[in-house]
């Protein structure tokens, strides 16, 4: 064994030690939790939308807060009334919990059912029945959850409504697990919506959508500037191609109507000019191109002379 180091004065220098309680092991830190903050906020946005057209009535979902605990502790709080949908990741070999109050649950069955959201005044275990009317509820939010994700090309499979009792089943008692807790209101109803995720998974995700963010700022960095020359060419100008420098008798000029023809006083053989912007350019000749007029390019003109005032 080693001597323990000591100091130029010759006094021991003791160790720190801090209590750990692994338990909290492995805390998300403040940008990590921003992150996914962002993320489920537009969940959140993007399942209510869905769901209000798919119900036909009013819909809210917004985000409140996440939680980091163990599995035994979250299925411990949770009432057996409440619908839990796990479905599997497809990574890690792991799966998560959609986990809603019977208190906006029952709203939904009764939309689903016909009626205006009214619910059950008394709370119930929810039957078989129940479940199944809720299958395309749940599937709709798992797709959600999947476009969120998109960064993970997950293909997410959910399974059957479970009772408190079997998450143990789905998610081991001793697993970290975030909880993403949503307030949710249909037809003026309101309830939790609780999204239970493994910590594993989390850090999957969160380093998923970090490379992908990067790669989006890589592309961006490295994306070049136009030169002038080339925002020049998405430019427009004025273009002509015509005879110049010719004189015509006004007598000529005034005797013009529809359909008379105007001598130019110009061999054929003589070429026109093209201009840009009444700068000439070229030796040209009005031709045709199909159904359309043209110019053929003789010769460059000579360099323009600047404008002296």
């Amino acid at each position: 064994m080693s001597a323990a180091p000591s100091t130029s004065t010759g006094t021991v220098r003791r160790p720190t030690i801090h209590p750990c309680n692994f338990r909290y092991a492995g805390r998300l830190s403040n940008d990590n939790a921003r992150a996914l903050t962002t993320l489920h906020e537009k969940f959140a946005l993007q399942t209510a939308n869905s769901l209000e057209v798919y119900l036909g009535t009013s819909m809210q979902i917004r985000f409140v807060s996440l939680e980091q605990t163990i599995s035994g502790d979250y299925a411990s709080r949770v009432p057996v009334e409440n619908y839990i949908l796990p479905c599997a990741l497809g990574v890690l070999e792991s799966s998560f919990l959609i986990d809603m109050d019977a208190s906006v649950v029952f709203p939904i069955i009764d939309v689903l059912l016909g009626g205006v959201g009214s619910g059950s005044e008394q709370v119930r275990e929810l039957t078989e029945i129940d479940e199944d009317i809720m299958v395309p509820i749940g599937e709709l939010m798992v797709k959600e959850l999947e476009r969120s994700w998109k960064a993970l090309g997950l293909s997410l499979r959910p399974g059957r409504c479970i009772k408190p009792v079997g998450v143990s089943q789905v998610l081991p008692i001793a697993e970290k697990v975030v909880t993403l807790l949503f307030e949710m209101t249909v037809a003026g109803a309101t309830g939790n919506l609780k999204i239970v995720l493994p910590t594993s998974f989390v850090g999957y995700l969160l380093r998923h959508l970090k490379a992908a963010q990067s790669k989006k700022i890589s592309a961006l960095r490295h994306l070049p500037n136009p030169t002038l020359r080339e925002r020049l060419l998405d430019g427009s100008f004025m273009v002509a191609t015509d005879q110049t420098q010719i004189r015509v008798l006004v007598r000529d000029l005034v005797g013009l109507r529809p359909g008379s023809i105007l001598h130019m006083q110009a061999p054929v053989k003589n070429t026109g000019r093209l201009t840009v912007e009444d700068i000439d350019i070229f030796e040209a000749t009005v031709v045709r191109s199909g159904r359309r007029k043209a110019a053929q390019l003789m010769a460059r003109s000579l360099e323009p002379m600047p404008d002296r005032e």
